[in-house]
């Protein structure tokens, strides 16, 4: 079924997205010429979006995302008993404590953080819910990604292959495939320095009751740290999936 497009919402987002990327607040006249937007409708949806509290705008006329997006994000974090469980449920894994601990969901591709549990120690990179990065580097991605067909991943793809963000990330879909496998067979997923290099990431996946993957999980660490404790770990993450699983009414067949 073809989707159908509504050019006002189109450039509505288009906006929030120019003022949510940029790293300074946008005037409307900036925000038309980056666009290549009429002044006219530029106008009149910045508009729209203030009298919602959609974005908000300051003494020197430049516009800022507003408070009314808090209310959305509060609803969306209500609906994704994933996220709940997840807060609730890691405080009873002291190790895990101990590490910067992240869920996500797959989402066209890439991977967006939803929760993280920060570690007392930096990883040097930023794990906020909403940031996004390419599936195929995360291990939270390739947890997921290892659910599907390469068929499926190769849609995901068509303009092609993401980039390497370190000269450790995986190249092409046939070593990812290699990747994927191995994967398949042990539910532990690695990231060894492919989104930061000298951070390894352990993931697994976490299915809801109809057995579909709904959410992402993984441990992070300093290279060293990953050598003493990735068996531990591993068997204490897997755990604590399978726990949420649990909860969501997933049913495995050895359970039956």
């Amino acid at each position: 079924m073809s989707v159908t497009s509504v050019p006002a919402l189109d450039k509505t987002f288009q906006i929030l997205d120019l003022i949510t990327d940029s790293l300074q607040p946008l005037t409307a006249a900036h925000i038309s010429k980056e666009l290549d937007l009429p002044r006219s409708s530029t106008h009149n949806i910045l508009q729209s979006l203030l009298a919602k509290h959609v974005i908000y705008k300051d003494t020197e006329n430049r516009f800022h995302l507003g408070s009314y997006l808090m209310y959305w994000a509060g609803k969306y974090e209500q609906q994704q008993g994933v996220i709940q469980l997840f807060k609730e449920l890691i405080v009873q894994y002291p190790i895990l404590l101990q590490h910067t601990v992240t869920l996500s969901k797959l989402d066209l591709g890439e991977v967006v953080f939803l929760a993280c549990h920060e570690a007392p120690a930096p990883l040097g990179f930023t794990f906020r819910a909403g940031v996004r990065v390419p599936a195929v580097f995360s291990s939270t991605g390739k947890a997921m990604l290892s659910t599907l067909s390469m068929e499926n991943i190769k849609s995901m793809y068509a303009t092609g292959f993401p980039t390497p963000m370190t000269p450790r990330g995986v190249k092409n879909f046939t070593d990812l495939e290699a990747e994927l496998a191995d994967i398949q067979n042990s539910r532990i997923s690695l990231d060894d320095g492919q989104l930061r290099e000298g951070m390894y990431c352990l993931g697994t996946y976490i299915r809801n009751a109809s057995g579909n993957v709904i959410a992402g999980m993984a441990v992070s660490f300093l290279q060293g740290e990953y050598e003493l404790k990735r068996a531990e770990v591993s068997a204490v993450l897997i755990e604590l999936a399978k726990q949420m699983e649990q909860r969501l009414g997933f049913c495995s067949n050895e359970a039956k």
